[in-house]
Formats: structure tokens, sequence, C-alpha cells
């Protein structure tokens, strides 16, 4: 097996189990990959604060700041490769520094942990995803609110309990799944406020004897405050990252009920939509079938984030401090932000796939459903509801449905849709 360099131990002590290294240091290589770039920012960012309380001269940190700079370009560029030769892209920041650096570079975890450091980069990972992923939502929201606007006089059949219910349009239908992202996002601001705190410089948990501008280097990486109890750090790791995942269920969610409608009204039985063969695959055996699979797997992605949470509560029954377990917590974290990236960013080429058969819509929608606007038009004749409802009962109503939709003028309604007031929510949320 390749010798991994360990930050605590001679790299060449053949004491250490190798295997055993492997166990405890799980998919972490792999993981880190994710977060190395936020790692050496946050290294930057710690060594300005060494500089400033004089651990570090001016010239001892413009060298470790270039050098980091230099390992940032690398790896972006593939130039340097974090690989299993380390145990985690922390000592990987570390190894490269003093192999670059010499002694200057053993300085650059003076006052820091793994603990406070894993956690520094997994908060700006957070962050950082967080804002593309509401930037993703509120592009997929408008694509949707436009196709509302475009489809506002398709009809459709209404559903509840998957029974015919009232006449729909599949711009109200459209609408809402766009008011959903939209809250959604509200949701996703609410929850960078939350995690918006900076725990770098609280170290393995006690905070060190050392006077660290915990402000100065939470206000250069972006946070808005700093976590002040280093216990509550420590304790904040897979709660903070549960949160996210939460957020992340709610997004994906909307996503899921999207789908699933498309899923029964692209099936023979509905014909209500299609897919261009741009979105479709095919069967291996039967040269009639043409598969939603994206809109299938886009429908199942969220189960992958419900396993990821239901994987980090688990972790959580654990006393106060850092337990190592809470290592496990990254990967679930990591994977859940991916999966709903991926998904969102391909939901926009999707809704232009999409092809309405506005005939097989409207020919769907039965005389029954004017039931509702029967009884409700007796009601403006002085008639009780109840008494007009028991006689939309037995009595066909001469409504058509066109009238029935033209008719909906309650906000929301296929005749109110209130697209422009969902639209100003939608630019309230996107960034100045």
């Amino acid at each position: 097996m390749t010798n991994k360099n360990y930050l605590w131990s001679d790299a060449q002590d053949k004491s250490i189990d190798e295997e055993l290294m492997d166990f405890l240091a799980g998919a972490d290589i792999k993981l880190d990959k994710h977060l190395f770039v936020y790692d050496v920012i946050a290294t930057q960012a710690h060594i300005g604060g060494l500089k400033t309380i004089g651990i570090l001269t001016q010239i001892e940190y413009q060298n470790l700041h270039n050098c980091l700079s230099e390992l940032k370009i690398k790896y972006e560029q593939g130039q340097f490769i974090l690989d299993n030769s380390y145990e985690d892209g922390h000592s990987a920041i570390e190894f490269y520094l003093t192999q670059q650096l010499g002694e200057l570079g053993k300085k650059s975890h003076t006052g820091r942990s793994r603990n406070d450091q894993v956690l520094t980069c997994s908060r700006l990972f957070m962050k950082h995803n967080l804002l593309v992923i509401k930037d993703l939502s509120l592009t997929l929201a408008q694509h949707v609110l436009k196709m509302a606007d475009e489809q506002k006089d398709t009809a459709m059949p209404g559903y509840t309990h998957l029974q015919h219910a009232m006449p729909n349009s599949a711009g109200m239908w459209l609408a809402g799944f766009a008011e959903g992202l939209i809250d959604d996002c509200f949701l996703l601001d609410s929850t960078l406020n939350y995690i918006d705190s900076s725990p770098l410089g609280t170290a393995a948990g006690f905070g060190v004897p050392l006077d660290l501008p915990r402000n100065q280097v939470a206000k250069e990486l972006g946070f808005d405050r700093v976590q002040i109890n280093p216990m509550y750090a420590q304790n904040s790791r897979g709660k903070f990252d549960l949160v996210v995942l939460q957020n992340l269920y709610q997004v994906m969610l909307t996503v899921r009920r999207f789908s699933w409608d498309l899923s029964l009204f692209m099936t023979q039985e509905f014909n209500f939509v299609s897919l261009k063969k741009s979105h479709t695959t095919g069967s291996s055996i039967m040269p009639n079938k043409s598969n939603p699979d994206v809109v299938e797997l886009m429908r199942a992605a969220l189960s992958l984030i419900e396993g990821a949470m239901a994987q980090i509560q688990a972790l959580m029954s654990l006393p106060s401090g850092y337990q190592r377990d809470l290592q496990m917590s990254k990967e679930p974290m990591i994977k859940g932000v991916l999966i709903t990236k991926q998904v969102l960013g391909l939901l926009p080429g999707l809704m232009q796939a999409l092809v309405f058969n506005k005939e097989k819509m409207a020919a769907s929608i039965s005389k029954e459903m004017m039931a509702t606007d029967q009884a409700l038009k007796q009601v403006k004749s002085g008639m009780s509801f109840r008494e007009a409802y028991g006689e939309a009962k037995i009595s066909k109503s001469e409504i058509t449905y066109q009238q029935s939709l033209k008719d909906r003028v309650s906000l929301g309604g296929a005749a109110n849709l209130g697209l422009n007031i969902i639209q100003s929510r939608l630019d309230m949320l996107k960034p100045l």
C-alpha cells in the first residue's frame, strides 16, 4: 500500500497499520477534492490572522500566501493531484507548504486544529453551493413562469385524489411549480443566514492561548459573524450539515412533485405531454419504447437527500465535543449538494423539451367537472350554497370549460394567475 503522510506522526513510522489508516481516513481524499480550494482559502485567511498577532512576519506571511495561491492554481489546473499519498486535504496543504518553504511551512497550522479547519472549509463549501442552488432555482423558476404565461390558455383537467375535479389550465399548474421554487429560495436565504458564522479559531473545541483576530479572519472569508463558543462549534458539525440537507429536501420535494406529474401526464393513458427525442431513451428490447428516464431519475433524486439526512441524523446521538463519528457527516452532505445542483441544472433544458398535447388535454375535461361552477352560478342567483350543491349533483351543467376557466377570477385561479406578483417575489430574491 502507498504510505500516507500523517500530520501527527513520522511518515516513515512502520508501526502505523496502513489498512487501519485506510479505514480511519475513509473517503476523505475523494471528498476533500470538493473542499480543497476552500481549505486553501481558509488557510490564507488564517495566516493573515497569525501575521496580525505577530506570529508571522510580513515576509513570512507573504511567502506563505503566495505559495498557497500557487497551490490553488496548480490544483485547479490539475498540476497538483490530491491522492492517497495524503491522509486528507488538510495534510496535503501543510505538507505542500513544508515541501516548498521548509520550516516556514510548519508555522501555517499554528493555533488551528483539523477540527476547525474541516468545519471552516465545509461551511464555505455549503455557503457557496447554497448560493449556486438558489441561483439555479431562480433561473428554473423564471423558465417556468415564462412557460406558465405561454400556456395560460391551455386547458387541462384538474385533479384531486387523482380523480377529475375542476377544469384547470397548464399555466396554473406551471405557476404553482414556479411559486414553490421561489418559496424554497426564501428558505435557502434563511439557511444561508443560519450557517453564516465562522468556526475558524476555535481549534479542537477549547480555543487556544493566542489572541487570534477571529473577527478579522471571519470578515476576510465572507462570514457574517463569528461562532463564539468552541464547544458549540464542534457541536454544530453535522447539525449544520443536516439543516442544509433539510433545505435541499424542500427544493427537491418541489422537483419530485413536478416529476411525478410529468410521469403521469406522459403515459399513453393521459397523453397530455411528451418529450422531444433529445430527452428520452429507448428500450434495449422493445422498439416501440420511448422512455422518460431523466424524469424518473429526477423524481428519484429526493431519495438520495432523504438517505443523506437519515445518515447524519443517526450520527447525531453524541455527547458534546468532537467525536470521530462526525467524519461520516461529510459524505452525505456533499452528495446531497451535488445531486441537487445537477438536477436543477438539467431542468431548464427539460422544460424546453416539453410538448403539450393541447387537444387531448382539453378533450379530457368532462361535463361533470363544471358542477362546482354550476352550483356557484346558482348561489349568485340567491340560492344557498348547500342547496345549489345538491342540485348540481343531479343536474347537468351547461357551462363550458372555457367559461369555467374564464370565470376563475380569484387570485391564483386560471383567469387571474398573479404571475406579476410571483415575478416580483422572484425579483426580490435576485442578487443586486
